[in-house]
């Protein structure tokens, strides 16, 4: 079956059936032996950026730059004309007279698919909020297939702020395309939310809350380390957690000797970890 994705935007992992996510998988296998490639050649691509990023950011620019194509933008909305009340559709209007893609992250959620409705030309979500983060999704998905060699019958380890991480709610929507095992590894405050447990719970599958990690370990194929969004908490006061902090947990790989240790009030920067049930890697991914 031929399947196109031309000219559409990605705002949510569930947007992209199960069939079109290994496709992009596929594509993305030959761009790691072949990164450079000219197909955006003639292309001007918009990376808008409203609130702050590193990896995210300089991870589409260098993809574009790779690609052959042109990009414009902005890192903050300083010097932009939302400083002066420019609403977000007219912005996203204009944007797209230049472009050919918009690439935006935005902290309000639901501002990206807001975007897609308004803009001409499709919209990449690069993070909305605490809603959703599907190219990291897909980019932790291909991480899972490569370490593991399927992305089906995974038991997979959430660790850290389930609440407002906008990654881990892509990542849990997306595997549940592929019948796996959730462990659910956070403090009381910062579960996972029950509009993302739902598609958990709308699939039968199986499901498993903890507050400490050392009870999932054994029994995991992924653990995915997660910081404590602090920025994203409504109250400034909840910011210094007040929960009990556990011992710290060292998490090994014995095949690559990595490890990481940390504890809920001082997060890694996010890692997804293979166990050792079946192949080992530890791999940084982008934030």
């Amino acid at each position: 079956m031929s399947i196109s994705l031309k000219n559409r935007s990605l705002i949510s992992i569930s947007d992209y059936t199960p069939e079109e996510i290994c496709h992009v998988l596929d594509i993305a296998e030959d761009f790691e032996k072949n990164p450079h490639q000219n197909l955006l050649n003639g292309r001007i691509i918009a990376s808008l950026f409203f609130e702050p990023s590193t990896r995210t950011r300089l991870s589409f620019e260098t993809a574009i730059q790779l690609l052959g194509g042109n990009v414009i933008g902005f890192s903050s909305t300083a010097g932009t004309s939302i400083q002066k009340g420019e609403s977000l559709a007219d912005t996203i209007t204009m944007v797209a007279s230049y472009a050919d893609l918009i690439v935006m992250r935005n902290p309000i959620e639901g501002s990206a698919r807001f975007a897609s409705e308004v803009s001409k030309v499709p919209v990449i979500n690069a993070g909305d909020g605490a809603n959703q983060h599907p190219t990291q999704c897909m980019l932790d998905l291909y991480s899972i297939r490569k370490t593991q060699g399927t992305l089906e019958n995974l038991e997979i380890t959430l660790v850290g702020d389930l609440k407002y991480g906008r990654t881990v709610h892509s990542l849990v929507e997306a595997m549940c395309h592929f019948n796996a095992k959730f462990n659910l590894v956070s403090p009381v405050e910062l579960k996972l939310p029950s509009v993302v447990k739902q598609h958990i719970k709308d699939r039968n599958l199986e499901y498993h809350q903890y507050t400490e990690l050392e009870d999932a370990i054994p029994h995991s194929d992924i653990i995915y380390m997660t910081r404590i969004q602090r920025e994203r908490f409504p109250d400034p006061c909840f910011a210094t957690p007040c929960w009990r902090t556990p011992s710290p947990t060292a998490v090994c790989c014995t095949r690559c000797r990595a490890s990481t240790r940390s504890t809920w009030t001082s997060m890694p920067t996010r890692r997804l970890i293979t166990s050792s049930r079946h192949k080992t890697a530890s791999t940084p991914v982008k934030l």
